[in-house]
């Protein structure tokens, strides 16, 4: 296997892409950096009294105030009875899907109009309560610090007088999820809930949700081979995303970035299969990354996780949020998972 990777590094191709002009990025002596990206954001519409009533309200909501952290709360219109904010018995709430937004660690925000669109139509579609986390950012915040701000979101769901989620969220039905760097975040936030269980309570997860999940290695994959100088996910992009946000000092086979170094983490894996968690792992074979996700299905399949993965031909990283009509057949998936559960 070493002398196969070998053989790839050794024949790899140039990446042609420069990473900062893809990113648009400029990293600054204090470390930070700008982002010159200029990415459509949407506004929070909380008002059920509007004219224009949307099938889906939103609300931003502060998080955590040192941090700068705050989350969005996607809820179904239809979920008001006459504008009455009365709680529904428990029979009538929603299943709770927290959401964990894409950008390689580095980028984007929870009310990017990508993220936005995407959370709404899923609230919409899947007649959910979807909470979206805005977490603090690298190089300026390296890992671990998007987990700990994905936990301290499952804390503030458990306690929250929030009426939009004591009202309507059913949250011992809860899944966490993530689109690509989103997707990490979901699945190292989980490792972290999974022992926590008892101090999240009423909160209770039922399952992970990775999709496109962003992970890497030191070694080159086929896919990340194949795919180099993929137009949408270049491997020089995703070698300075992991460059700003991994701790200083760490290379692409920590665990944040590789978890199936070293074979992965088969305690951790124990302890999500006695919680009887079910991971689905979603990806298409135009993304460079996928050769990572297979990889990461197979090592939690191996230590006994129940893990439904979901691999298509072609299409490529994002897609689902890129071309929101490509998104339905992924809310048929996930409303299958949601409805077992």
């Amino acid at each position: 296997m070493s002398d196969h990777h070998q053989e790839h590094e050794n024949q790899l191709p140039i990446c042609t892409v420069d990473p900062y002009d893809y990113l648009k990025i400029i990293l600054n002596p204090d470390a930070t950096i700008t982002r010159n990206l200029l990415l459509p954001s949407t506004p929070a519409t909380p008002d059920p009294n509007s004219d224009l009533l949307s099938p889906v309200l939103t609300k931003d909501v502060t998080l955590n105030p040192t941090r700068n952290t705050w989350i969005r709360i996607f809820l179904p219109s239809k979920t008001l009875d006459n504008n009455n904010y009365s709680s529904s018995t428990v029979n009538n709430k929603l299943p709770l899907i927290v959401y964990y937004h894409g950008g390689g660690l580095i980028l984007m925000s929870a009310s990017s109009s990508l993220n936005h669109d995407f959370c709404s139509q899923m609230a919409a579609e899947l007649s959910a309560v979807v909470v979206s986390v805005d977490y603090r950012l690298a190089p300026e915040h390296r890992l671990p610090a998007a987990y700990e701000d994905a936990v301290e979101a499952l804390d503030w769901i458990k306690s929250t007088d929030e009426i939009w989620l004591r009202g309507f969220a059913d949250v011992s039905k809860c899944f966490l999820m993530g689109t690509s760097a989103g997707g990490n975040i979901a699945y190292h936030a989980g490792l972290r809930a999974s022992a926590a269980v008892d101090d999240l309570a009423p909160l209770r997860i039922r399952g992970l949700i990775l999709h496109h999940p962003f992970f890497g290695g030191v070694r080159r994959t086929d896919s990340e081979v194949r795919l180099v100088n993929d137009p949408g996910l270049p491997l020089s992009g995703t070698d300075l995303m992991w460059e700003l946000a991994l701790p200083i000092g760490f290379d692409r086979d920590h665990k944040y970035c590789n978890p199936t170094a070293d074979d992965g983490l088969p305690d951790t894996c124990d302890q999500i299969k006695r919680l009887g968690w079910r991971l689905l792992v979603i990806g298409c074979d135009g993304d460079p990354l996928i050769d990572r996700q297979v990889a990461l299905a197979d090592m939690l399949k191996k230590n006994g996780v129940q893990v439904i993965p979901q691999f298509s031909q072609g299409n490529y990283h994002g897609v689902e949020l890129l071309d929101i009509s490509k998104a339905k057949s992924l809310f048929v998936l996930l409303k299958d998972l949601i409805n077992d559960n």
